[in-house]
């Protein structure tokens, strides 16, 4: 197996089982080795560290093993196996209330660059590492053993690898018939567009933050910004909401949330209206004190590091601007899922923007993604989506 050389002192990472070699801790490349092999990192005096992935990036080498191993068929079965039998200790894989969650959360279940997530009887997989991409046909045979009963397995990796290849990477059927899918989540049934939507379908990771929304909606007037499919929206009218609005600026979204409403029945549609308009500016038009409970769940504003400032203006902004929406003593759920912005930085940007409205708030709840999305505790970047459920008055 080809070897990497680190710098002297540059192996203090690894020693404390970071799964990500940087490109500066580099100090020999054997020759011959190409984006996507499997590498075996050591430190400068030649000693083992770590088995990985080499790409030609920023993010050098992403660790799969600690261990001198062969990582051969069976040791990658017994990756999605064990990352299988702890979904299955949290009660998902055979729950019939619950047909969708993911199976595999890359660095959290020590195989960083992947992701494998389940819709009834079908599996999306999405690559966001080469190395990973390149095993793609052995993780289908697994798949197959692995969960006899599916009926696809799609890969999604078209956008998230296209800056990592020298070809222009393809979402593909890999396996099976892909037709019309349905899933559900906690008893709600949804339509999942796995070819045409955002990330592999459905936003998973939000499942318990959607489930507290219905328990905190009864009897309340709640507005979903950015939408998407209307998942937090289909919580809170089956959660006894007075009348529920989803607002997304996409065409597209605000179908795919009338189709999920309609699967809640007559009288829930009747409560219910869908806006498809700009976020800012449909606040803009709303006047003050008009929700009990607002959803606030935009798409990443901060990516990178070297936009967070702009980042941090536009979330303390909308933050704003929801807060004035709300009526004395108003549930306000707001979230952030930028990379570059940390939960204190969460934090800070809510203050701010109480501060800015003379809101008097409360921090009732601190949240971030479900169950089935485990963090590596030696990889804290994997903690991505931050959440604060706050009380306004």
């Amino acid at each position: 197996m080809k070897k990497i050389i680190l710098h002297k002192g540059k192996e203090k990472s690894l020693l404390r089982f970071h799964p990500w070699v940087f490109s500066g801790a580099l100090s020999k490349v054997e020759r011959g080795i190409e984006d996507g092999d499997i590498v075996e990192v050591c430190d400068h005096s030649g000693a083992f560290l770590a088995l990985g992935h080499f790409h030609d990036s920023s993010i050098a080498v992403r660790v799969f093993s600690f261990e001198p191993v062969e990582p051969d068929y069976n040791f990658w079965k017994e990756k999605i196996a064990n990352a299988m039998r702890f979904r299955q200790s949290i009660g998902l894989t055979d729950n019939p209330a619950t047909t969708m969650y993911r199976l595999v959360n890359g660095e959290g279940d020590g195989l960083p660059g992947l992701i494998i997530d389940i819709y009834d009887h079908n599996a999306v997989m999405q690559f966001h590492s080469y190395g990973m991409y390149l095993l793609k046909d052995i993780f289908v045979k697994i798949l197959c053993e692995l969960i006899p009963d599916l009926r696809s397995i799609y890969n999604k990796s078209g956008l998230t690898l296209n800056d990592m290849v020298d070809f222009e990477p393809q979402d593909e059927l890999l396996y099976g018939e892909l037709g019309a899918v349905t899933a559900k989540e906690n008893g709600i049934t949804f339509h999942i567009d796995i070819p045409g939507g955002q990330k592999t379908g459905f936003f998973l990771d939000q499942r318990d933050n959607r489930a507290m929304v219905g328990t905190l909606a009864k009897n309340r007037h709640v507005l979903n910004m950015f939408c998407y499919s209307g998942g937090f929206s289909a919580y809170a009218l089956r959660g006894g909401a007075t009348h529920v609005d989803s607002v997304d600026i996409s065409r597209k979204a605000i179908e795919l949330t009338e189709s999920n409403i309609k699967f809640l029945g007559n009288e829930a549609q009747a409560r219910h209206a869908a806006h498809c308009a700009d976020v800012f500016q449909f606040l803009e038009e709303t006047p003050s004190q008009q929700y009990d409970l607002i959803v606030l769940d935009p798409p990443a504003f901060a990516k990178h590091h070297r936009v967070k400032e702009q980042g941090i203006k536009g979330y303390r902004n909308i933050n704003r601007k929801a807060m004035d929406k709300l009526k004395p003593g108003g549930l306000l759920f707001t979230f952030s899922c930028s990379q570059a912005i940390s939960m204190d930085d969460f934090r800070t940007i809510a203050f701010s923007a109480a501060a800015m409205e003379h809101k008097n708030v409360r921090v009732i709840h601190q949240m971030q993604h479900a169950l089935d999305h485990p963090v590596s505790i030696y990889h804290p970047e994997g903690e991505y989506l931050k959440g604060l459920l706050l009380a306004v008055q």
